[in-house]
Order: C-alpha cells, then structure tokens, then sequence
C-alpha cells in the first residue's frame, strides 16, 4: 500500500477504512462484532493503517470493537477517533459540544474504550456554533502537549473556521464528505487544504454505497437503514442517481476494474494530500477498495469521468435539510 502524507508529518496509507457502518446507522443486520473483527484485523494486513472511528458511532461501541481489534497491531494503525455530536446510550442525538471541559472527558473516554494510551488523529466531529473555535482548538492542544493525542482535525468545517483554527494549532487533516457525486469541497476546502499544507480526508467516497452499484431501488435497503432517509436515495432522485452509477459503470467495464475501484482512483489522483475512507462489512469489497490504490487514471480516463460527474451531477442533497443546517458553512 503507497502512503500519503497528512499535514506535515502524520504518514497512513493511501486508502483508510471507515468504520462506522459496523456498528451503527446502516442495517443493524449487519453489525457483527466477530465479522467487523476480523474485516479490520484483514484491513491492516493489507497494508491499510488509517483506520477511522468517532464516539458516537454504536454509539461508543465502535471504538470497543476497535479496540479489540488492534490488540497487537496497535504500532501498524494511525488511530483516527471523532468527538464533539453528543448522542446519550439510547443512541438520541443531543446536540454538540465543543466546550474545552468537555474536549478532555471525551477524549479520556474515548482512550478507555479503545484501551490505548494515545490516539493519532483526533477530530471535532462538527463545529458547536456556542463555542469559539480557538477554546475548542486550545483544548485540543493541551490534550497534544499532554501527549494524549498526536495530530488534530477538523470535521466538515468551513474555510473560515479552519483558518482560524489553524492559527492556533496546526490542522493535520479535514474530513468531509467527498466523491464523484458530493465535489463541493473542491470550491473551497481542497484549495485550503493547499495552500495551508492540510491533510483532506473524503468521508463516503463511495456515496454512502451508491456508487459502488450496490443498489437498484430502495427495496435493497434494510428497513432500519439509515438510508433510506437520504434525499439522494428516494423517489425520482434515486432514479436520476442510477442512471449516473450505470454511466460510471460502463467506464469501470471499459477499464476492466469495478465502479468502486474506478471512484476511488477518481479521487486519489485528485490530490497527494487527500485519503478516502470507504467502509465496507465486507471483506471481499475491502480487497476490492484496497486493490484501487494501484489503478492508474490516464487523462483521457479522467476527462471522462468528470465529464459524466461534473459538479452538482447528483440529484438531492447529501443530508436531510436538518442535518444540512447543523454544518459548519
């Protein structure tokens, strides 16, 4: 596996995995705690290092599970974990919290459950607009000369934010939803990420599923999916969106490789400084993500791609009007 480098120092592999869809918010039909086991323990020994949780993820039985899994492997993993959505154990969403009390409760709990002494990259989930980025920052790297944490991140913020974030401690990495269907980081956040020499880190490469060609109507989605109450997986915007998978389809058939692989290699060849994330519960599909990081694109290849996923192809937005008022903008 290459690897890339994120901000000035922090080296993890080329292509990370998301761990969120083992334990929470996908088909609770899924969530096999041996299965996710060993689909991480097969992620690292396949060269895979940047491995991605948050708190609320189960909620916090992700990082129990990961931590699990990396019994004995923990020197071969960039440990990457999430605070700052509060969700109580029921799993009910309570808000955000970006208070610097609560920055260091978050963290010792999260270090608990994932029985490590350190944890690489640490992220503010999302921005809480109450409070001001440079006392959540300034938590942050108490929390680094503590030696708790390495490297820090922000989670779907703004340029602004991100400045001034920056200016009070370096910004290793910014996570945000980023793929052949979601390119609005390209107007802002990606340039920042350049000019600031800022890691990118593209959460949902593969549209949540989508363009992985796994879907062909709504009915292929568990009951409890979380899905299912994404605009861009209902009524007539399913329709438009299939058609745009079937075209990036035939280019992944013409390039001998699958519609996963060809985004992914989409994204990679978008910048040395940006790292998908895809999840998967599948080990097979996890091979298939893997095996992506040695495609090459030509320009001729590339030119077609954008072509038929220019930006603003995808049809509905990538959150529900409600979780789209809750993002740093």
């Amino acid at each position: 596996m290459r690897t890339r480098t994120l901000g000035d120092t922090l080296q993890v592999s080329a292509i990370g995995l998301g761990c969120m869809g083992l334990s929470d918010f996908y088909s609770s039909s899924q969530h096999d705690d041996a299965a996710g086991l060993a689909l991480i323990r097969r992620a690292v020994a396949l060269g895979v290092s940047l491995i991605d949780t948050a708190d609320i993820y189960g909620p916090f039985t992700n990082e129990v599970l990961l931590g699990k899994a990396l019994v004995g492997i923990r020197d071969r993993v960039v440990l990457a974990t999430k605070f700052g959505i509060v969700r109580n154990e029921k799993g009910e969403r309570l808000g955000f919290n970006g208070h610097p009390e609560y920055v260091r409760t978050a963290c010792d709990a999260s270090l608990h459950r994932l029985g490590v002494d350190h944890i690489d990259l640490y992220y503010q989930h999302r921005v809480d607009p109450k409070v001001p980025i440079e006392d959540t920052v300034g938590a942050l790297a108490d929390l680094v000369r503590q030696g708790k944490v390495r490297h820090i991140g922000l989670s779907e913020a703004s340029a602004a934010t991100i400045r001034r974030a920056h200016a009070v401690h370096p910004i290793a990495a910014i996570q945000s939803e980023y793929s052949l269907w979601s390119r609005d980081p390209e107007d802002e956040i990606l340039p920042l990420c350049r000019e600031l020499g800022i890691g990118f880190v593209a959460y949902s490469p593969l549209g949540r599923g989508f363009l992985a060609g796994r879907f062909r109507k709504l009915e292929d989605l568990a009951a409890d999916d979380w899905r299912r109450n994404s605009p861009r997986f209902q009524d007539e915007n399913f329709a438009k969106n299939l058609a745009l998978v079937e075209k990036i389809e035939g280019l992944a058939a013409e390039k001998d490789c699958t519609p996963s692989q060809l985004a992914l290699a989409w994204l990679l060849v978008q910048g040395e400084y940006i790292v998908p994330i895809p999840g998967t519960t599948s080990i097979d599909r996890l091979e298939q993500n893997v095996a992506a990081a040695a495609l090459s694109l030509s320009a001729t290849e590339r030119a077609a791609i954008d072509a038929i996923a220019p930006q603003g192809v995808a049809a509905g937005t990538r959150y529900p009007e409600a979780a789209l008022r809750e993002l740093n903008r």
